[in-house]
């Protein structure tokens, strides 16, 4: 059997290793237009912010490592111009001598990957404006950091490369400003929790333009300015494109190859495509949701790489099959983490579900013992109770919860189901209450225990149509007195039995406190003396103040 893969980042690198384990006496060969393979591509801001002195630590695999140890023929700078699937041909050029061959082939993987969706900018082709996508790219704005010595920098884009890409050029001492054409940062989230990150990114001194355009770069033979469609002008030494990258099917939909809802290729879960003995993998396929069934594209090389692997296994006799995905992702900007995994809100809404919403602020450990604060906001179904995703932002302990919320919604857990894992505790870890377990209590008890939440958005729409709400301040008199939601009532915990006959039972009532627990606890007393509907605010002051 003779088996072609173009593209050897990591998807068609792991098809390749996974059909050699399988198959001895397959012939197996890789193409790819560009000068690399296997490389890390998800480390390439930190090569260039020089954190990582070596390329050659994102690119331990070579055409030589491949042949060694999996037999495998890896050929760099070879393009595959088109591929026939009736004759079962691919025809590839050599970009170094232009030579053009024929390759004939049993199996075929299209794993072509994806490329930087560059917007139509005035000046874009200037010497320093820059996308990042693969090793010659970072090699290429490295280069120019080191030796040009730019001061300032616009980030056009602010998903997981512009902020890292933000993170590694202030490090080099940048003046940074990114530009952002939706109203947030990082459109991915919701935008309750986008404003978290924001004022982070002001504090370390980022400027933000959201909700804005670059619509010219001007300058002679380099940018010195970009120029924003309200009018601001923003100097620049240098630019870079982080627009979002696009799935890269131009090859296969000329083979005739279908393509998904997506834009990407559409693909089975063997990952087969609509044509025989043609299969596609990592980012220029679509994926499904675990959790809707529909269509889903994330380019992330833990997906590819996953991805690669069934197509190896597939292509060689195996049974493995490609279960969805969450679109779990997770990043890094300064000393703060920002993760998410399954449907946000805004997602869960468009997909009808009814849902339950908590914000749980916590520490990752004892303050004791040097806890720091994460946000977890939780999305949950109030009709099976099953849990629909989480995004959580905060210095320490992030990646360890998403990680547990995101194998919990994989196998279908429900709120309640949160509050029964055994998780580790011991005060250098976590608390005795894990965040996560805190988040499953929260949601079931809004969902299963009458304890309902609001958030401050669903607040200020209910106040905003007219509607007539007690609002109780559970918290301590002085804190009140620093700061509090207009036309609140300062009615602190320890007070409030007492207080109860002032109170109107008939009327909706919402509870607070600083972040969350005691208005939870001033809602029981409500709710046990009889008041008919009562709501705590989800994420208490704070959240709210954030999100005002």
């Amino acid at each position: 059997m003779k088996i072609v893969i173009i593209g050897g980042v990591a998807a068609g690198t792991s098809a390749a290793a996974k059909a050699r384990r399988n198959n001895e006496e397959a012939e197996i060969k890789i193409f790819d237009a560009d000068s690399h393979i296997s490389y890390s591509a998800c480390g390439l801001p930190y090569y260039v912010g020089t954190e990582i002195e070596d390329m050659g630590e994102l690119t331990p695999r070579d055409p030589n490592f491949f042949k060694k140890k999996y037999n495998v023929d890896v050929f760099t700078r070879h393009q595959v111009l088109k591929a026939d699937a009736c004759a079962k041909l691919v025809t590839v050029m050599n970009l170094d001598t232009r030579e053009v061959f024929e390759e004939r082939y049993d199996k075929l993987v299209i794993a072509t990957g994806a490329k930087s969706a560059v917007p139509h900018i005035d000046g874009a082709d200037k010497e320093n404006v820059f996308s990042l996508r693969n090793v010659q790219s970072a090699d290429r704005i490295r280069e120019y950091v080191i030796y040009k010595e730019p001061k300032s920098a616009v980030i056009i884009g602010t998903g997981f490369i512009g902020l890292e890409m933000a993170e590694n050029l202030k490090a080099r001492g940048l003046d940074i400003t990114m530009v952002e054409m939706a109203p947030q940062v990082m459109p991915a989230l919701d935008s309750d929790i986008a404003v978290y990150l924001a004022d982070y990114l002001n504090e370390k001194g980022i400027k933000l333009f959201l909700g804005d355009t670059v619509v010219r770069l001007e300058g002679e033979a380099s940018v010195t300015q970009a120029v924003l469609t309200s009018g601001e002008k923003i100097d620049a030494d240098i630019v870079i494109m982080s627009a979002g990258v696009r799935p890269n099917v131009e090859l296969a939909r000329s083979m005739g190859v279908e393509i998904g809802e997506s834009g990407a290729i559409k693909v089975n879960t063997r990952m087969q495509t609509n044509i025989e003995d043609v299969y596609a993998c990592g980012d220029c396929a679509e994926s499904y949701s675990l959790i809707t069934g529909k269509p889903l594209y994330r380019p992330l090389g833990s997906t590819a790489n996953k991805m690669g692997r069934i197509a190896g296994d597939q292509i060689t006799g195996g049974s493995l099959e490609f279960r969805g995905i969450l679109g779990t992702g997770i990043f890094k900007i300064f000393d703060m983490t920002v993760a998410q995994t399954g449907l946000t809100e805004k997602e869960a809404v468009k997909e009808g579900f009814e849902i339950a919403v908590c914000h749980n602020i916590k520490p990752d450990k004892p303050e004791y013992y040097h806890g720091k604060e994460m946000v977890i906001k939780a999305v949950a179904d109030k009709k099976s109770g099953r849990v629909l995703g989480a995004q959580i932002i905060g210095k320490a302990g992030v990646d360890k919860r998403i990680d547990v919320l995101a194998t919990a919604i994989t196998f279908g857990a429900k709120a309640q189901d949160l509050f029964h894992l055994d998780l580790a505790y011991a005060p250098p870890f976590s608390t005795t209450k894990d965040p996560v377990i805190y988040t499953g209590m929260i949601l079931d008890n809004a969902i299963n225990r009458g304890r309902e939440l609001i958030t401050p958005d669903e607040l200020k729409a209910r106040i905003e149509s007219g509607e007539e709400i007690n609002i109780i301040d559970a918290r301590a008199a002085s804190q009140f007195e620093q700061s509090h939601l207009e036309g609140a009532q300062n009615i602190p915990h320890e007070k409030l039995r007492a207080s109860i006959g002032t109170l109107d039972k008939e009327k909706t009532t919402v509870t607070y406190c600083n972040k969350g627990v005691t208005g939870n606890a001033a809602q029981n007393i409500l709710i046990n003396n009889g008041f008919k509907k009562v709501f705590n605010l989800s994420g208490g002051h704070k959240n709210y103040m954030k999100n005002k």
